[in-house]
């Protein structure tokens, strides 16, 4: 009973970890797929894929981005310590308009912040790479199925006229 317990616990942390990136399913059966609502033809059906593939690319802009940010945000917050660091040391009496302690404990905070913002980014890139490979190989498994659908009517038109 307990790693049933776990193993929910775990796929709710993952789902909660990854959210606003849905998870592409994989089309295991493509003929039931294709009976889908949406998919009357390959064509449609590669269409919707193609749409998914390139939200998932959007998706990765933007978290590329925020990855970018914080990785230029993390050395100037440590910068900033240091220097915070060094003016505790020699005791300097400079005005700012928070109290050293104060601001060490905020540049602390938004340092710890940045960097768990940063680790949790790159889960995410890592789970939307994951995404495109399974959006890829769908697209791939319908074009497929297209291609010898296509080939056995070829067949079946070829044997008629015989």
């Amino acid at each position: 009973m307990a790693a049933t317990i776990d193993n929910s616990n775990a796929v709710q942390a993952t789902k909660k970890k990854h959210l606003g990136i849905p998870e592409a399913a994989f089309v295991e059966d493509v003929d039931s797929f294709m009976k889908q609502p949406g998919n009357e033809t390959a064509d449609s059906a590669l269409r919707r894929l193609d749409e998914q593939y390139q939200k998932y690319k959007y998706m990765e802009l933007n978290l590329s981005q925020k990855k970018l940010r914080l990785k230029n945000q993390i050395p100037q917050i440590t910068q900033t310590l240091e220097i915070l660091r060094h003016m505790q040391k020699k005791k300097a009496n400079v005005m700012l308009e928070y109290d050293i302690d104060e601001a060490q404990a905020l540049l602390e905070k938004n340092l710890s912040t940045a960097s768990r913002n940063l680790e949790t980014l790159v889960d995410d890139l890592d789970f939307l790479r994951d995404q495109f490979t399974t959006v890829e190989v769908n697209m791939a498994r319908v074009y497929n199925w297209d291609v010898k659908r296509r080939s056995k009517e070829n067949l079946l038109k070829s044997a008629d006229k015989s």
